[in-house]
């Protein structure tokens, strides 16, 4: 079977197929998005967005983060970029993307036009993440590494997927729908640290709906827009494992379940790094003052990531491994959104401890593992290590969550989210759409 066959069957899927337990990590995600997407309102980025859907104008059929109503392709693009304006939403390592920014916008946007219930958004998200998350395997790490992003690139097939799968597309629909796709999904980590990088996950989402549509409507396309020989994955990669990424095939395992959260409000690529040193924080009492150097191994791929070495506003400063050092070992609180001030990037005490920092990278060292030694000015030294793959119970992750959307958000608002998220009541999309406005009922 060929990747593009593959995909397909991913996408055709029945319902009773899901494994319950992806399923379960799908509404922690949808959770996770709806607090983040929440938040983000509050963010510049959020209010141009949505002057632009204004502008645009249209058939409102699909609700927008902050109130008000756009044509569904629209909302995608407005709910994709608002809720990774934080960039505090999901991440899975497989393939170094977000899948929730740039799938559910297009799922919901979708279900709100048709009538779905949240469960099929849900079941719709999954599907379209692990097509994502399948389909970034296949790229290879050599496809990050040369500047794409894969929230974008990846992320577009996967919101494909599920707009495709809410619209009932056939199989051949759906084989036109992800060819279309592939000459539309694009993104660059030179926007990393700007509004472009949000811009991105909105991207994702526009070009499911609207690649969806056009497969609906009777466009055509190349017949394998994956693997032709100009297609996405020979024009974009220059190490394709196509045999990796169906491995273990669905429905026996989804790839989805290893997906991580965020409980920092910063590039996920710097969390390593923070549990380490937050742990020598802990257990050792160890303060940014006693540190005469710091040096961070982490994976040589987030070098050209989140190792700005002097971030100039409080968004560069969430990609900083030398700010966040100093903040994780100055009790500042790296959880609270709004802590990455632009005053802090101009933190002088911030500043002389990232003099002390080396960030280097280290072949061994997988995307989810840091290593921290740090000599103190008594001449000491500690090594201190984390790996984000340890498994953590669902039960407490849950509550991270919550904690994490408390924060912000405030807890009546949680509550109603949580609602929405995790409780098995028989709301519709109309009710997602509610909750994601606000209340506001224009």
């Amino acid at each position: 079977m060929s990747l593009i066959g593959d995909v397909l069957d991913l996408a055709a899927l029945p319902d009773d197929a899901l494994p319950g337990s992806a399923l379960a990590f799908a509404r922690l995600s949808l959770l996770d998005w709806l607090a983040c997407g929440r938040a983000g309102v509050r963010e510049p980025l959020a209010g141009k967005m949505r002057e632009l859907a204004a502008l645009e104008g249209g058939r409102g059929v699909a609700s927008l983060f902050g109130g008000g109503r756009a044509p569904a392709r629209m909302a995608a693009l407005v709910n994709g970029a608002t809720s990774h304006a934080l960039d505090y939403d999901d991440t899975h390592f497989a393939h170094v993307g977000h899948p929730s920014v740039a799938i559910f916008p297009a799922a919901l946007a979708v279900a709100e036009e048709r009538g779905s219930d949240v469960g099929a958004v849900v079941r719709a998200f999954l599907v379209g993440a692990e097509a994502s998350i399948r389909i970034g395997v296949a790229l290879g790490a050599a496809h990050y590494n040369r500047g794409f992003h894969q929230t974008a690139t990846a992320g577009a097939f996967g919101a494909t997927v599920a707009a495709g799968r809410l619209m009932g597309l056939t199989r051949d629909q759906m084989r036109v729908a992800l060819g279309l796709c592939a000459t539309r999904a694009s993104g660059l980590k030179s926007q990393f640290g700007t509004m472009g990088k949000p811009y991105n996950a909105g991207i994702a989402a526009s070009n499911g709906v609207e690649c969806a549509t056009l497969a609906a409507l009777g466009f055509t396309s190349c017949d394998d827009g994956l693997l032709d020989r100009q297609g996405f994955l020979p024009t974009h990669s220059d190490a394709i494992d196509e045999a990796a990424a169906f491995r273990d095939p669905p429905p026996e395992t989804f790839l989805f379940e290893a997906v991580k959260y965020k409980l920092h409000a910063c590039c996920h690529g710097t969390h390593a790094m923070i549990e380490a040193l937050l742990e020598a924080r802990r257990e050792r009492g160890t303060a940014a003052d006693e540190v005469a150097s710091l040096q961070v191994f982490t994976n040589p791929r987030w070098l050209s990531v989140c190792d700005i070495k002097r971030p100039r506003t409080g968004l560069e400063v969430k990609f900083s491994y030398a700010w966040l050092a100093g903040m994780a070992l100055s009790d500042i609180d790296t959880a609270r959104d709004a802590t990455y001030t632009d005053r802090l990037a101009g933190d002088a005490r911030l500043a002389d401890f990232a003099t002390r920092v080396t960030v280097t990278g280290e072949e061994g060292l997988s995307d989810m593992q840091a290593r921290c030694s740090l000599t103190l000015r008594n001449n000491e030294t500690l090594t201190v290590t984390h790996d984000l793959a340890d498994p953590i119970r669902p039960e407490v992750l849950e509550q991270g969550l919550l904690r994490k959307a408390e924060a912000l958000l405030g807890a009546a608002e949680t509550a109603g989210i949580r609602a929405i998220a995790l409780e098995d009541a028989p709301e519709t999309a109309t009710d997602l759409g509610r909750t994601i406005r606000g209340g506001d009922d224009t």
